[in-house]
């Protein structure tokens, strides 16, 4: 109570993620801070930046580190679980803070700050963290999403919008950003999925923002928890440790399940200048899909600007995606055959969403398509394992798309897995009428199935 922007405060780190291209830092940090045990309720470790082409040191490190997290109270991931992220937020308690060693920790539930190794270390050893509180900027969306509009082209218009009404500019030199170091609150789609709402608390660090957090209803976030539990009872049951730290996340969450309540900000907060700004934005106003340009996620375009551009690789995965971008993928390409002129790369973010997607036979689509399916983790997003050809123009669902990240000299878009799926088909950026004739066809009639996250507590393996 009482914490306001430019506090320094001290929170409670109830949840502390590290991953694998920093976390054997973090452990050598550990060491130095003498820590015997996490006092954090909470450490994960995972192996997703890694895991898919292993280097000798990788191989090691997968090895060696997991002993040292378990030994403390921690748990550790396999490599192969997937992405940290998607993993980490299965874990979380609502309203609650967490931080973690990957500029993607961005909690869609309660709120998470960012931090390198060493202040990893520190949280998960002593249970907090030191932070001076930053100022918030409020995006409240209204209205509805028009057929054919994805959370991804949501995504894209808070800087789009933002560049409207010169809150945030291109150009490096003299760069305005509004959002820059402060926490993007958002709101007024209260009834997303935990899923979905990554998708947008997510990309508040390609905004350069210090945390995101977004409103969501108590049913939103219930529904999310009871799954979560059914999997930490699973991760017990299969032998993942520490079983201790797991079964007190599991008794913490359903103690919240027992009485729902969720913080939100007080009516008038904006209307008494407690924001550093306000952005709206009526969903109804996006009528076509929105992406990031080369090589700049502040760089949004509409469609129509880039209609035609040739595309030679398309990568669907990463923290962004979630099992429903590839339901819709496949969903666009059944009954296609190979396209020889663009090479498609499959990888799901977790090897739950890759064992439904196989047991719902949508391998077989890709498949036939000429899909590569990547291990679940990072693959192409991160560029330290696999990467594309030098200077070919991409687009991917991945989460930046800056010089060299995912090809020398790649020009990469960004955008949703619908719009990568149809690009993969033509070998080019579709018109806006050709996107929203495949997906009235192929997708609407379908959504329903296509759009249903993995709900755990009610899949009989879960049980």
């Amino acid at each position: 109570a009482g914490v306001l922007p430019g506090t320094a405060c001290e929170p409670k780190m109830t949840t502390v993620g590290s991953q694998d291209t920093t976390g054997p830092m973090t452990a050598d940090e550990l060491k130095e801070l003498a820590c015997l045990k996490f006092l954090s309720p909470m450490f994960m470790q995972s192996f997703c930046h890694t895991a898919a082409y292993p280097k000798p040191a990788d191989v090691k490190m997968h090895k060696t580190l997991p002993g040292f997290i378990i030994e403390r109270g921690g748990v550790p991931l396999k490599p192969g679980d997937g992405v940290i992220h998607s993993w980490l937020n299965r874990l979380l308690l609502p309203d609650t803070v967490g931080t973690g060693g990957d500029s993607h920790t961005r909690f869609p539930i309660g709120i998470s700050f960012p931090a390198g190794s060493g202040l990893v270390a520190f949280a998960g050893a002593m249970g907090f963290m030191p932070l001076d509180m930053p100022e918030s900027v409020l995006v409240r969306f209204k209205g509805k999403l028009n057929p054919g509009i994805t959370l991804r082209d949501v995504v894209n218009a808070i800087p789009y919008w933002a560049i409207k009404q010169g809150k945030l500019t291109v150009p490096k030199k003299n760069k305005i950003n509004i959002f820059n170091g402060r926490i993007l609150e958002m709101e007024g789609l209260p009834d997303l999925t935990v899923e979905q709402a990554f998708e947008l608390t997510d990309a508040a660090a390609e905004r350069s923002a210090a945390a995101g957090c977004i409103q969501l209803s108590k049913e939103s976030v219930a529904t999310y928890l009871r799954s979560n539990v059914a999997l930490m009872k699973k991760m017990i049951a299969d032998g993942y440790h520490d079983a201790q730290t797991l079964q007190n996340r599991i008794d913490a969450v359903n103690e919240w399940l027992k009485n729902p309540q969720l913080l939100e900000a007080d009516k008038n907060a904006d209307a008494t200048g407690a924001y550093a700004d306000v952005i709206e934005i009526d969903l109804a106003e996006i009528t076509e899909p929105i992406l990031a340009c080369p090589n700049d996620p502040d760089d949004v375009k509409l469609l129509s600007e880039v209609a035609g551009t040739p595309i030679n690789d398309v990568f669907l995965g990463s923290c962004m995606t979630n099992i429903g971008h590839f339901r819709a993928a496949a969903e666009i390409w059944r009954g296609l055959k190979f396209n020889p002129n663009v090479r498609t790369w499959i990888c799901p973010p977790t090897r739950m969403d890759q064992q439904q997607l196989k047991d719902e036979a949508y391998f077989s689509v890709y498949s036939a398509f000429g899909a590569r399916i990547e291990i679940a983790g990072c693959s192409l997003c991160m560029g330290n394992q696999a990467r594309v050809p030098d200077g070919v123009t991409m687009f991917s669902t991945s989460t930046r798309n800056f010089d060299d990240r995912i090809g020398d000299g790649a020009k990469v878009f960004l955008g949703s897995a619908e719009l990568g799926a149809v690009a993969a088909t033509m070998g080019k950026l579709p018109t806006v009428e050709e996107f929203m004739a495949i997906c009235k066809d192929k997708v609407e009639p379908k959504k329903d199935a296509i759009y249903k996250y993995l709900q755990f507590d009610e899949m009989p393996e879960y049980k």
